[in-house]
């Protein structure tokens, strides 16, 4: 447990960091499963569901909460699978 006032303070803005990016990533996780899904059954709102999914991980990237790259990774994939 920290003892000097600053490190107090940093420890419960990087906790409510966390849980903000947390919550972040786990809509990211749960738009690109959406999107595998709909891809894989062949939905009728399909192309939809991949640009709100490619659209939240810009929004992660852009936020810090993915790496550029990663996120270059993930919209590929899903466009590809898409295609």
């Amino acid at each position: 447990m920290p003892n000097i006032k600053s490190a107090k303070k940093r420890v419960l803005v990087s906790k409510a960091n966390y849980e903000r990016n947390k919550a972040y990533r786990s809509d990211l996780r749960t738009a690109i499963k959406k999107a595998d899904a709909a891809i894989n059954a062949k939905a009728d709102d399909m192309a939809a569901v991949v640009d709100v999914a490619v659209q939240k991980i810009d929004k992660a990237a852009s936020k810090g909460i993915i790496h550029k790259n990663n996120a270059a990774r993930k919209k590929s994939a899903i466009v590809t699978r898409f295609n």
